[in-house]
C-alpha cells in the first residue's frame, strides 16, 4: 500500500516537510508572496476523509493559482507540530502569512467554504489578531468558579 505522501502528491508537486524542513518551507512561500497551505492529514485509516482533503489541496492550489503554495506534514512529525499550528482535529487544512497561523479548516467541508476562506485571507478580511483575541479571552475565564 503506498503512503498517504506517495503518488498522487507527487504528481501535484506537493512536498512532504517535518520538524526540520517546516520553517524553511514557510520561508520560502512568504518570500513568493503566497499563502501556506499545510495538510495535517493524520492516520488515513482511523480518519479516511483525509483521502478527500488531499484531493482538495492540489484543487485549491491550482484554483487560486500561485496564490497558495501547499505541503503535507509528514505524518511522524504531525504530532509535534500539531500544537504550534492550533491543529486539534486530523485532518485539517493550516492557512498561514509570514509564519502565523491564520486559520485552520478542519475535516472535509464543502468546495464554497475552501473558497469563500482563502479568498477572505488573501483579501485581507481575515487578520491574525481576530482569533488571538479569541484565545485571549478565552484564556481569561474565571476557572475558580464552578459550574452549576
Amino acid at each position: 500500500m503506498a503512503s498517504r505522501e506517495g503518488l498522487a502528491f507527487r504528481r501535484h508537486g506537493l512536498p512532504t516537510v517535518d520538524v526540520a524542513q517546516i520553517d524553511h518551507f514557510l520561508t520560502d512561500v512568504e518570500a513568493a508572496g503566497a499563502l501556506a497551505v499545510l495538510l495535517f492529514a493524520g492516520d488515513p485509516v482511523r480518519w479516511p476523509e483525509a483521502a478527500d482533503v488531499a484531493v482538495v489541496l492540489p484543487e485549491l492550489i491550482e484554483a487560486f493559482q500561485g496564490r497558495l503554495q501547499g505541503a503535507v506534514i509528514a505524518q511522524p512529525a504531525e504530532l509535534a507540530l500539531a500544537p504550534r499550528f492550533n491543529v486539534q482535529v486530523y485532518p485539517s487544512l493550516v492557512l498561514c502569512r509570514d509564519g502565523k497561523v491564520m486559520d485552520v479548516i478542519p475535516k472535509i467541508k464543502d468546495w464554497s467554504v475552501y473558497i469563500d476562506r482563502v479568498t477572505a485571507l488573501l483579501d485581507g478580511a481575515i487578520k491574525v489578531g481576530n482569533s488571538a483575541k479569541v484565545v485571549q479571552s478565552i484564556s481569561g475565564l474565571d476557572r475558580s468558579r464552578g459550574v452549576s
